[in-house]
């Protein structure tokens, strides 16, 4: 691993291989969805065979970073509004920011609902190990998601010691522990009642929308997965979403005070689904960035 960070330098998680990907042959695309890229990028990824890192630098990092998990619903990864606009603003704050390109679980690996947790623990676990070598502090490293990327995020913050791949280098050897969470908007559960049904059927497979299978549903829903060692946890929704019910959000944050894990929960009135940070202005939802900002200021993860 090169012990220099450069800004929107690519590193690949996995050295081989993926874990579940073996003899699985994809072909990455970059779908460009804007109407006009002279104003916005709106692009979408889907193929990932080789999940990657890409390192936004501030001009002035402060040691503290974050692992950013876009959304997409599990069939796409949304690499601009819900990723590099917020490592952009992220990057003012002096945060470093590791934009995470995950694999899809619909896309033909084995054990489909593993592949976006793995990823999620083998980024971490990269950041920490090479943290020092970075510039970077090994215990200030946060996880943040939207969507479906909360859901990845969701996961890592409540399985980051589920063993869901073999340890394949020393980097493995750290904790995929994250020091702090945001969510934005997440998917946290795979209850139907809940749920956000595409990222269920391809997280779960097929076979969840022809039967009930209750402990895959349980294992994957995020609220039923949070102990003690979750955490602190920053999250947003607005209850309009119609994507994607506020009750996501709720539930998450109702397990978390159970556990007596520092939580932070910001239900705005309107602000619909997938805003980020450019379809924020103007709209209730607009005031997270600030309060996000806030929220890390009191924690002491930026002065």
């Amino acid at each position: 691993m090169n012990t220099s960070l450069a800004h929107q330098q690519l590193i690949e998680l996995w050295p081989d291989q993926p874990p579940g990907s073996a003899g699985l042959s994809l072909v990455q695309t970059v779908e460009e969805r804007s109407p006009d890229v002279s104003q916005f990028r709106d692009r979408a990824v889907t193929g990932i065979g080789q999940p990657t890192l890409t390192v936004w630098k501030p001009a002035q990092p402060n040691g503290t970073s974050i692992v950013l998990a876009p959304g997409g619903g599990y069939v796409r990864v949304v690499l601009d509004k819900e990723g590099i606009e917020i490592a952009e603003w992220l990057n003012t704050l002096g945060v470093t920011v590791f934009l995470l390109l995950y694999r899809l679980p619909g896309e033909g690996h084995a054990e489909q609902s593993k592949v976006p947790l793995q990823d999620a623990q083998r980024a971490l676990r990269l950041v920490r190990a090479n943290a020092a070598a970075w510039g970077l502090a090994a215990d200030r490293v946060g996880a943040m998601g939207c969507s479906a990327g909360g859901h990845v995020i969701g996961s890592l913050a409540t399985l980051f010691e589920r063993e869901v791949y073999a340890p394949v280098d020393l980097a493995d050897r750290v904790s995929a522990r994250p020091d702090f969470v945001s969510l934005l908007y997440p998917v946290i559960t795979m209850d139907r009642r809940w749920a956000h049904p595409g990222s269920r059927q391809r997280l779960m497979g097929y076979a969840s929308e022809v039967g009930h299978d209750a402990a895959l549903e349980a294992a994957w829903s995020c609220e039923k997965q949070v102990t003690t060692e979750v955490p602190p946890c920053f999250i947003t929704h607005a209850a309009d979403d119609a994507s994607v019910p506020v009750e996501n959000a709720l539930d998450f944050h109702r397990a978390l005070l159970a556990c007596k894990v520092s939580a932070a929960l910001h239900v705005f009135e309107s602000g619909g689904h997938g805003h980020g940070i450019r379809l924020a202005r103007g709209k209730p939802v607009e005031a997270w960035t600030g309060l996000f900002e806030r929220w890390l200021r009191q924690h002491g993860w930026i002065a």
